[in-house]
This record gives structure tokens, C-alpha cells and sequence, in this order.
């Protein structure tokens, strides 16, 4: 079943873009549209910190909400180490 879209459209791009990059939606929870959760969730991706991360339903400024998201994404450590180390055997 495929999860139903978020109202903003940047926001639903990043959330897109979480997809791809393999990071698990989910949609409800206390105070937020939903979460995101990292595909790692390891000990040394950023000590767990941001393996978590809220999805405001109405954010105040949804660019600045659909930027936040994507960074966090392409900031996992793990998965950038992992693409580095994949960059480097291309070489």
C-alpha cells in the first residue's frame, strides 16, 4: 500500500528523496505529520541523533522544512561513507 502524500509539495519531494535514498516513512505520531527513520541506524551514524526526524504537517516556512529534511538525509554519515568507499573503488 503506498503511504499517502504529504500536503506540501517540497515537502513531499524530500520525502521522495528519502525514499530513494532508502529511509523508512512513517505517517502519524504525536505533534507531526510523521517520522523518518534512518536504513542504518548504527552506532556510529552521528551517535543515532538524527536517525529520527520529524515531518511537521504545517511548518512555517515549508522550504526551509523540505531543505532541513534533505540535509539530514544526505548528512547520514554512514550512507556518505558508504558512497565514498563506492566512489573510491570507480577510481
Amino acid at each position: 500500500m503506498a503511504r499517502p502524500s504529504h500536503p506540501g509539495k517540497e515537502i513531499e519531494e524530500a520525502l521522495r528523496h528519502a525514499e530513494d535514498q532508502g529511509w523508512r516513512i512513517e505517517i502519524g505520531g504525536s505533534h507531526a505529520w510523521g517520522r523518518i527513520y534512518c536504513p542504518y541506524n548504527d552506532a556510529e551514524c552521528r551517535c543515532g541523533e538524527f536517525c529520527i526526524t520529524s515531518v511537521w504537517s504545517t511548518p512555517r516556512n515549508p522550504g526551509n522544512h523540505a531543505r532541513a529534511l534533505r540535509r539530514v538525509v544526505d548528512n547520514c554519515s554512514t550512507h556518505r561513507r558508504q558512497r565514498e568507499a563506492g566512489e573510491g573503488a570507480q577510481e
